[in-house]
């Protein structure tokens, strides 16, 4: 059988890569970190709270497929079901056509974009892939990012959950009635609650676990990274999780509100920013292989470019078409926007602490050890069960001395030399 041409490309720039790390298999550091997170009190803490809110969600399938994606260990991925090697290469085509993604970053991944956009999963090629991992054992960003450690997924999100919920809390509060009890403004309670988890829900399939105790690197894209403003300079890349997720809401066949939503939390569509919600849903569709125009989920305004659509009912004023155009922009798409900003703290958390642990290792017997032992006996165990956010906290109010107080609470076993 002939092998497509696109596809030789990309496996021959890829080799060279799959030599110093296979991204084309499950992690080999999965089920470690399952096990790791599982004793975690405050992994599974954020995780029932996680599982609390999305019981709360009003529409009986929308909280239905919440509650299964985050706790059933069988959760079938859609957007992969049934998948061939030449649907995967066409899909990338598509994208590469589309601008949405970019053949130069072939070389930034092992693996390469096969493996960025299609990051390999239990049950391959069949009708019900699962996810490579347990979703409270995916970590909340790359190795060294924010919540990088088993369980920061549920960490983060529980985090992102509550922020969004305080914030539409307080938009009720301030722009709705000044009298009555009840708020005259509507802000949908399920969008707020399911948006968030359904975001970042990917990253258990992007972010799987090296046995040395690191991550797999994660693809961006979603853009060509120079010209993504309808053709003017602008860049729409960001992280194959984001991508990812999106086209799996599109795929279980979503609202367009709540989907919408999702895609603004890495950028609120205003400002001059709804180029990439836009590329980003483009992106997802090409994955999902559905027609977003079609679904809802897109619109083409009076010049021909895709555009977000008005949802909900609107005046008598054409905004799609007005000069200077704009969609129907809802309170969701900043309120959970605004909701995943954590990472202002919690990146330099991570940063900041990693060398704080580095300087106390000798004391727990974790100098001079190989890095394998050194990331699945003492740095992942600590953060996992502490967090860096808490960690550097506690170094802010009472130093290292503090910090030393908290690890020795967690009695590491000492590594065999």
């Amino acid at each position: 059988m002939r092998v497509p041409v696109l596809l030789t490309f990309l496996l021959g720039l890829s080799c060279s890569l799959l030599l110093a790390q296979d991204q084309n298999a499950p992690g080999s550091g999965n089920q470690s970190a399952i096990e790791l997170s599982s004793k975690s009190p405050r992994v599974n803490q954020a995780y029932a709270y996680l599982l609390l809110q999305a019981k709360k969600i009003h529409a009986p399938p929308l909280r239905q497929e919440t509650l299964d994606v985050v706790a059933n260990p069988q959760t079938c991925i859609r957007h992969r079901a049934g998948l061939t090697l030449e649907d995967k290469e066409r899909i990338l085509q598509n994208l590469v056509r589309a601008g949405l993604a970019d053949t130069q970053d072939q070389t930034t991944i092992p693996g390469g974009l096969m493996a960025g956009v299609f990051p390999p999963v239990l049950d391959e090629n069949t009708a019900c892939p699962h996810l490579p991992q347990r979703f409270f054992s995916a970590p909340g960003s790359e190795f060294a990012g924010h919540h990088s450690y088993p369980g920061g997924l549920a960490i983060h999100e529980a985090n992102n959950e509550r922020a969004a919920l305080n914030l539409a809390d307080d938009y009720r509060v301030m722009y709705g009635r000044t009298v009555a009890h009840e708020p005259d403004i509507m802000i949908d309670p399920d969008v707020i609650i399911a948006a968030p988890v359904w975001h970042d829900w990917a990253k258990a399939i992007v972010f799987q676990w090296n046995s040395d105790g690191t991550e797999f690197q994660e693809l961006t894209f979603g853009g060509n990274g120079s010209a993504d403003d309808y053709g003017s300079a602008g860049n729409s890349k960001t992280g194959a999780h984001h991508i990812l997720g999106l086209a799996e809401t599109m795929k279980r066949g979503f609202d367009p509100v709540l989907v919408i939503a999702q895609a603004s939390a890495h950028s609120a569509p205003t400002l001059g920013n709804e180029f990439k919600v836009v590329n980003w849903l483009r992106a997802a569709a090409i994955v999902a292989q559905i027609d977003p125009v079609e679904k809802g989920y897109l619109i083409a305004d009076k010049h021909g470019r895709l555009r977000l659509p008005p949802l909900r009912k609107l005046g008598s004023i054409d905004l799609l078409n007005a000069d200077p155009p704009q969609t129907n922009l809802l309170a969701e798409y900043t309120i959970i926007n605004l909701s995943d900003s954590d990472f202002t703290f919690s990146v330099p958390s991570v940063k900041t602490v990693q060398i704080i642990l580095r300087e106390l290792a000798p004391e727990f017997g974790f100098a001079d050890v190989d890095p394998a032992i050194y990331n699945n006996n003492y740095r992942n165990p600590i953060l996992s069960s502490l967090t860096a956010e808490r960690l550097l906290m506690i170094y802010g109010q009472h130093g290292v001395e503090g910090v030393r107080r908290e690890v020795q609470k967690l009695h590491l076993p000492k590594p065999a030399h």
